[in-house]
């Protein structure tokens, strides 16, 4: 008995609709979430870090404890009131200007020169029954080892320092005498929007991520849809065979 011709079955590439229905519902997922992620930000009172540089400042991207600065560099700390932490934390009030706040430090072997600027910020930013230290920023020169982090060299010159548990920086020179960057009330204003430039797309503090998606959301979200599109294809793949 003759037998008709095999049918051909339908390449794979030919139907790539329902793949990219998968995708495209996943992404449709990623624009909900961008959309509604500055809705999730907080309001936080916390001592920001910023990295000085040609006369700018940038937020840092370490934290004081794990930053080794070089020698000649100027570290600065602001307590501000900020709802992103690099997009609208304000940098301190004082230029980083290392040839002046190091002047009258000479320098010696076997250590290394760190500029501090130390912004306690205004009344406006206080915590309630608190009042900043000083009105202008303070600066300091660290005169400390080569390995010294920031957060040692800030020690040198602005004791005593309050961590709380996880290590995060809650005071300078015990101010202020309690809390430790909760979030805060909506009806709180804001320190101004920064000058610096925005903090690197690394991330943030640095930890901090703007009030938008982090990067590693971001991640997922691409994870998520190529895993989707994987499995779908595999299971398309199964059924043809």
């Amino acid at each position: 008995m003759m037998r008709g011709p095999r049918p051909v079955r339908p390449a794979l590439s030919a139907r790539p609709a329902p793949v990219a229905g998968v995708i495209g519902i996943v992404l449709a997922l990623a624009v909900t979430l961008l959309a509604a992620s500055p809705a999730l930000a907080s309001t936080y009172r916390y001592w920001s870090f910023w990295d000085g540089s040609g006369g700018t400042w940038a937020y840092a991207t370490q934290g004081p404890s794990s930053l080794r600065p070089a020698d000649g560099s100027v570290q600065g700390f602001h307590f501000v009131v900020s709802k992103d932490a690099a997009d609208q934390a304000a940098p301190p009030r004082t230029a980083p200007d290392f040839a002046s706040i190091c002047s009258a430090t000479a320098p010696a072997a076997g250590k290394k020169r760190i500029a501090l600027v130390i912004d306690f910020g205004t009344p406006a930013e206080a915590q309630a029954g608190e009042t900043p230290p000083q009105d202008a920023p303070r600066t300091a020169c660290a005169q400390v080892g080569p390995d010294a982090t920031a957060a040692e060299a800030l020690a040198e010159v602005a004791k005593p320092l309050r961590y709380n548990s996880a290590a995060l920086l809650c005071a300078i020179s015990g101010y202020p005498k309690q809390g430790c960057g909760e979030p805060l009330a909506d009806t709180v204003t804001p320190t101004g929007t920064a000058t610096a430039p925005a903090e690197p797309a690394a991330d943030a503090a640095a930890g901090s991520d703007g009030g938008g998606p982090s990067a590693g959301l971001l991640a997922g979200i691409a994870a998520v849809a190529a895993l989707g599109a994987a499995t779908f294809w595999q299971s398309r793949r199964r059924r043809t065979r």
